[in-house]
């Protein structure tokens, strides 16, 4: 029986009992002794209870504060390794976007390069054209001549050694052209 009840039914046999003139009641001893007694009996086990619950929630405090602190170093922790991350994710994005940029600068350099090359090319394949009509002309000019005509053969001489000659100063002019192009890492 727990020590409520037991109050709860000596408060009942307190209330039952005679009313006297000034408020006093007629009690007997004998059954308040009784009531003391279980409550005596009553009161170890519920003094018992209370010291088990007592001690469980220090217990359970001490466990609250240690999960408590476990969850803060944890999410400490976490929060350190997400910054570290999104710095690491700045940096990469930031070291990619200047290769990009160094490879998109290289690029544009390669292709003018290119093109100026392809260009002094085609000029000079021009050039080297125009003169091979030239000769061709005149070659077609000296076969409606006489044949041995001095003249058409000195012209023709005369041209081949232009070609030759330019044939021989545009190949350096060439390879200085191609080591402008290549960029050096």
């Amino acid at each position: 029986m727990s020590i409520y009840r037991v109050i709860d039914k000596l408060e009942a046999y307190v209330r039952e009992g005679t009313v006297l003139p000034l408020k006093y009641r007629i009690l007997s001893e004998e059954r308040l002794m009784e009531f003391i007694e279980k409550m005596r009996a009553t009161l170890p086990e519920e003094v018992g209870r209370a010291k088990i619950i007592a001690n469980n929630k220090d217990r359970i405090v001490r466990e609250a504060q240690e999960k408590a602190q476990a969850i803060v170093s944890e999410a400490s922790s976490a929060h350190e390794q997400l910054i570290d991350q999104n710095d690491i994710v700045r940096q990469a994005r930031t070291t990619a976007e200047i290769v990009l940029r160094e490879a998109e600068e290289r690029a544009e350099k390669i292709r003018a390069g290119a093109d100026a090359y392809a260009a002094q090319l085609l000029a000079d394949l021009d050039a080297r054209l125009s003169a091979a009509l030239g000769s061709v002309k005149k070659g077609i000019d000296a076969l409606g001549a006489p044949k041995g005509t001095p003249l058409a053969d000195a012209a023709a001489k005369s041209k081949r050694k232009a070609v030759e000659r330019r044939e021989a100063e545009q190949t350096p002019s060439d390879t200085a052209q191609l080591e402008s192009v290549e960029v050096t890492p």
